[in-house]
């Protein structure tokens, strides 16, 4: 009997959860966020580089960068520690043991700039600034033999690396996620 009752409760208890994410004004919590606060999470960058900001960064200026708040965990040359392993990698996705690296895996180069911008370094996340992003991909880049030493990475010099993986996926053919 206890456990009808508990599972009763339980019921009620999500329903009236359900019913309350519904009725957010009824129950005086919640807000509708403003354009700043959507702003701020208004970041993506797309595999064709738009919304990529203003700036520019060298492989130099990255490789100094890299060594001070990367190589710690991703290795001196990308070659992975704590973090994933960064370079090389290419030839190895059709093997029994797949590298999967920037170099070997990743499909496009301004997706790349979006995901250090968003999550790097794993201490401070967003922390960075954008010459000192396109630095940090320029200089993956670099690792990964996929652009020269004295390459310079902005919104324009981006989007036109060409990754070797680009064509290795399968499109997704709903007509919704378009």
């Amino acid at each position: 009997m206890a456990t009808f009752r508990r599972a009763g409760l339980v019921s009620v208890s999500l329903a009236l959860l359900a019913s309350s994410a519904h009725a957010e004004g009824r129950f005086g919590f919640g807000r509708a966020p403003g354009a700043e606060e959507i702003a701020g999470w208004n970041i993506d960058i797309d595999r064709e580089g738009r919304k990529l900001p203003p700036g520019r960064g060298s492989v130099a200026q990255g490789k100094a960068l890299f060594e001070a708040q990367c190589a710690g965990c991703h290795g001196a040359q990308g070659e992975g520690g704590i973090g994933d392993r960064l370079a090389g990698g290419q030839g190895s996705l059709v093997t029994p043991k797949p590298v999967k690296t920037v170099g070997s895996f990743w499909p496009y180069a301004p997706t790349l700039y979006d995901y250090i911008y968003r999550a790097m370094p794993m201490n401070a996340p967003q922390s960075l600034k954008p010459d000192e992003v396109y630095a940090l991909v320029a200089y993956v880049l670099n690792l990964n033999g996929l652009v020269r030493d004295d390459a310079v990475m902005d919104a324009g010099t981006l989007p036109a690396v060409k990754m070797p993986n680009r064509d290795g996926f399968v499109p997704d053919p709903r007509p919704d996620i378009r």
